[in-house]
């Protein structure tokens, strides 16, 4: 009795992405992305005052932020290389930067 399944061998068969393989890629591109903002050009267009969104505008998203009652403490960047900017309300009150390129 002959089946209708069709069979590869390890050489030839179809690969497809899993869903964690695509996450994974896109998770990359968008860490050499924001590290590709993290410059000593950008980091001297920060100042204080300026707008969270002014702020995005010049370094993209951030990795990571913290709030705390009022306060917002964001990173661009990884553990090596980064800038960290705090906001009091919507406006830059604090910069910082570690190892910049």
């Amino acid at each position: 009795m002959c089946s209708s399944a069709q069979w590869f061998s390890p050489l030839t068969a179809p690969t497809m992405p899993t869903t964690l393989q695509r996450m994974a890629l896109l998770v990359s591109i968008c860490l050499l992305a924001a590290c590709g903002k993290v410059t000593t050009e950008n980091y001297a267009k920060l100042k204080a005052g300026m707008s969270y969104k002014e702020v995005t505008g010049i370094l993209g998203n951030p990795t990571s932020c913290d709030d705390v009652v009022g306060f917002k403490s964001c990173k661009w960047g990884d553990e090596k290389s980064h800038i960290t900017v705090r906001f009091a309300g919507d406006a830059v009150i604090m910069h910082s930067a570690e190892n910049l390129r």
